[in-house]
Parts: C-alpha cells; structure tokens; sequence
C-alpha cells in the first residue's frame, strides 16, 4: 500500500509509470510531473478505469475513501462511471475541512458574541489551529495531531491560550460531528494530556494587536476618569495592580518611580523607570488628585486607595471577561517583550521585580541598567499605545457611578 510519503516523493520519468496502492487503486505517474488517481475495476465483463483527480489536491485519503464509494456502487450492481464526477467531487470535498467547519462554526455562534470576541475567537485558530489543521478533513484529525497544536501553544508559555483553543476546537469538532461531517471529537479525548496551570496564573492577552484592540475597546467604556488613566498607567509600568492603587505622589522622583519595600511583594524596593506616555499621565492626573496623599485615591475618598476592583470591572465591561485581568498586563509586557528583546530576558525580569534564580542573575539584577530599562519601558509605550487616543482625552470619558 501506499503512503502519503511515496507518494510526494513520486518522482517523473521519461514514460509514464503506475505505483498500486490497494483493491485497484493506483497513481498514475506522467512524465510532465503530473500525479493522477486512477481505480482500475471491471463491470459488465469489460476493464474499466474511473478517475478521481490530481494529487496533492487529492490526497490519499481522499482518493481511498473516493475508492471505497465506488466499491459500493460496484456491490450494488452500479457502473461508478456513470457517476464520475460525483465521484471527482467527494474526492476533492472541503466541506469537512477543519478550516471550513470552524468558520461555519464561527458563523452559526458569532451572532451572540461581542464583535471584540468573535474577532479574538478567529484569529486564535488562524495563528494557532488552521496552519496546522485547517486543510484536514475532521476524522484525518487524530488525538495525537490535535495534541499536537496545543503543545506548541503550551511552549510558548501560553498556557490559558492553549486550553481557550482546545476548548474551541472541542466545540468545532462537536459542531462538525452534528452536521454529518466528522465522527469523532479529538479535543475532548486529550483535555487530560495538557499541563497544569501554574499556581496563580490569571486570564491575560499576550500578542500585541489583539491587546491594543482591547486598550481601544477599553477607552471607549463609560469609567470614571481616574479609573482610565489608572488603567493605562498600570499597562504601561506592567507592576502589580496593589502598587498602582496604593501610589504616594511622594514615589515619584524626576522620570522614576521608586516603589519602597513595604509596598513590594518581595519587600524589595523597586525602581521603575516611567516613558513619555507615563509621565503624561501623572501630569494629566495631578490637578485631579494632586492635593492628596495618593495618586489614583478611591472616587468617593481621596484618602483612600481606588477600589482594588475598579480596574477589573472596566476590562468586564469592556467585554474582556476571563480573558484579561489588571494582572494580565505583566504576562503581556513579559510575553511581548520577551519575543522581541530575547536577549534582555533577565533586564526584563527585573522590570518585573522577579526574585533572581540565582547568585549570577542576583549580582546582575544588583546593576540596575536603569538606561536599558529606560529604554525598555519607552519602546512598550510605543507599541501598545500606537494610534491610542491621547491620554488627556481620556478626561472626557463618559462617567459612570463613582460606587466602583
């Protein structure tokens, strides 16, 4: 028999050759490179041969199973060749093409998803799934390949990402098995074989387009403003939501931010170094707060911290539910970053206050690299804020209750 193998590697002589697969099928070799299926049967008393396309458009399996569709029409007393271009047709189907039933998937539920959400639900299965799968017929998708796909989210310490795909391949695969076009769910069957979540891990975004159009979405949600410009600045700092809320206007110093220890989850102090965008705000924000002790207070009292829920209910309401978190901005700042900077890894981790693995990165850390981080922190501002409205617009936010 045949496999996919020889099959690609087939390769053109100057007469055209025959390679047999089984029960009559075989791939006509022409000396041009052209790769034809052909069933070879007889009916009537009479050899005949029935065509079933090219390869690759064809593949094997597909002509196998165009194969067995004739073989049926054989027992039952049928010529297949009075039916050769139904015949072509189911060999060279999409419609049960893991791309195509996705999409129909996407169709048939999409009218009850958040414009923001069906976008999100697309473009993970164009990064993540469809390159892989999406030419695949349905039952061509074993365990072992859907595994497959979401271990390679998984090396991209992407977690969450990988289950949010699998759970949305279950649900195509469940969608395709309804619709007569697969019969069996491979998603379901590995859901066991993926890693466990790190303890803590929290929903967040961590590619670049898909985060701004949450920051844009964001933006455009009724919030108090102190809310808004709470919000960006904990995005573009990338420290943890309690130290953003619990800022003293007397941290700031010039272009940093010096965190003090009692404030830190380490009890380290912490240095972070403030870009444009950053600094705009705190003097976009200082003749709203600045006669008070702190730089983003509670709505309802100025000597209190902003409500440790404020900044959560603003990515809800802007549709972002299980999907990102005020937390969620340090896994976006280290997954982008990392990506693009691989080099400044453990610059990057400094940034995020991590506890230095050992005494080398320990006395490296001790450095500082204020300059780097600097410039570290200017080019994330650039990035997640590229063709974001300008901060002091934000003032103009339509207002909601300042209960929150």
């Amino acid at each position: 028999m045949l496999t996919d193998v020889a099959v690609r590697k087939a390769a053109p002589k100057e007469s055209p050759y025959k390679l047999s697969d089984s029960q009559g099928l075989y791939l006509l070799v022409k000396p041009n490179g052209t790769k034809l299926w052909r069933l070879k049967y007889r009916f009537g008393g009479k050899e005949k041969a029935l065509s079933f396309g090219a390869y690759p458009e064809v593949s094997l399996i597909n002509a196998r199973r165009a194969r067995e569709s004739a073989r049926e029409e054989l027992r039952s007393g049928q010529d297949p060749s009075l039916t050769r271009q139904q015949k072509r047709a189911e060999a060279v189907r999409t419609d049960n093409q893991f791309r195509t039933v996705a999409l129909a998937w996407i169709a048939a539920h999409g009218k009850q998803w958040t414009p923001q959400h069906r976008s999100e639900v697309q473009s993970t299965l164009e990064r993540f799934a469809f390159p892989k799968i999406g030419s695949l017929p349905l039952d061509a998708i074993t365990p072992p390949i859907a595994l497959d796909v979401v271990h390679c989210i998984e090396k991209k310490q992407a977690g969450e990402t990988a289950r949010r795909v699998r759970q949305r391949m279950g649900a195509i695969f469940a969608y395709g098995i309804a619709c007569g076009l697969g019969t069996s769910n491979p998603a379901e069957q590995i859901k066991g074989a993926l890693a466990p979540l790190q303890k803590g891990q929290q929903p967040a975004i961590i590619h670049l387009e898909p985060l701004r159009r949450m920051m844009r979405r964001i933006e455009h949600t009724p919030s108090h403003p102190v809310t808004q410009l709470a919000l960006r600045f904990l995005a573009l700092t990338a420290v943890r939501s309690g130290e953003v809320r619990g800022m003293l206007w007397t941290e700031l110093e010039d272009d940093v931010w010096i965190i003090p220890s009692e404030r830190m989850k380490m009890r380290r102090e912490h240095i972070v170094p403030l870009s444009t965008q950053a600094r705009a705000i705190i003097e976009i924000i200082r003749p709203l707060t600045g006669r008070g002790p702190l730089v983003f207070p509670n709505t309802r009292w100025a000597h209190k911290p902003m409500s440790e829920n404020a900044m959560g209910y603003l990515i809800n309401r802007a549709g972002y539910a299980g999907q990102h978190v005020p937390h969620g901005f340090r896994a976006s700042f280290s997954s982008i970053m990392n990506e693009r900077r691989p080099e400044d890894r453990m610059i990057i981790d400094l940034m995020l206050a991590h506890v230095p693995k050992d005494a080398v990165e320990a006395a490296y850390n001790r450095a500082q690299h204020i300059d780097r981080r600097k410039q570290i922190s200017q080019e994330w501002a650039d990035l997640l804020l590229k063709d974001a409205m300008p901060s002091r617009d934000l003032l103009q936010t339509v207002r909601r209750s300042a209960s929150y």
